[in-house]
């Protein structure tokens, strides 16, 4: 896959990306007055896990073998999934469980090929009929929108990118530059987004 020939991008999408997912996991954690209001789902764990965000979405793309494209469509989907769920805030008990369901989706969505949910619950450390629940719970949550626009899909890309270049201008500058054109792949795009994409970001924060 033309997408894999560049190995520098994605350790550093999954890095800023883990980055970004942390924070508002964090932050969402802070919030106590949220917190208050937040419902528990099928995502949300008993415990924090011990494993870190970053660390979870290395394994996921070791062992998920799905297209690069899938983790910004899996951004893209979990930034849907708060503006629908808004009493379902990102946090440290659930971002695991959002993260393995939303790529898993993606991977559904717009690869040829993919694993089932047994395979992916044993990459997620969890079981087949909890991932199986997720994955119904996230497509309600999303109410089935899963199409990605080409305008959606540079929206998402260009903030990751500039943060990126806001983290490490000079070592990032150069890879990052073709960050879009490089994982530009396997998109489905049924639907006209261009009026909405710019208030699709509330992870983008």
């Amino acid at each position: 896959m033309a997408e894999l020939e560049i190995p520098s991008v994605m350790p550093k999408i999954i890095a800023f990306l883990s980055s970004l997912l942390n924070r508002v996991a964090e932050s969402n954690d802070l919030n106590q007055q949220q917190l208050i209001h937040q419902k528990i789902s099928v995502f949300h764990g008993l415990t924090r896990p011990t494993i870190s965000i970053q660390s979870y979405l290395e394994r996921i793309f070791k062992y998920a073998n799905c297209s690069p494209s899938c983790f910004i469509v899996a951004y893209v989907y979990l930034d849907r999934f708060t503006q629908r769920q808004p009493s379902l805030p990102i946090n440290s008990f659930n971002v695991h469980r959002l993260l393995i369901t939303s790529v898993m989706v993606a991977a559904k969505f717009m690869d040829d090929m993919y694993y089932n949910n047994a395979y992916y619950a044993k990459v997620g450390g969890i079981t087949t009929i909890e991932m199986n629940f997720l994955e119904v719970d996230f497509l309600f949550g999303l109410g089935f929108h899963l199409n990605v626009t080409p305008g959606t899909f540079q929206a998402y890309c260009g903030h990751l990118q500039r943060e990126m270049l806001l983290m490490q201008p000079l070592s990032f500058t150069d890879s990052s530059l073709s960050l879009e054109k490089s994982l530009k792949a396997h998109l489905c795009f049924n639907e006209d987004e261009s009026s909405s994409h710019q208030n699709q970001q509330q992870l983008a924060v």
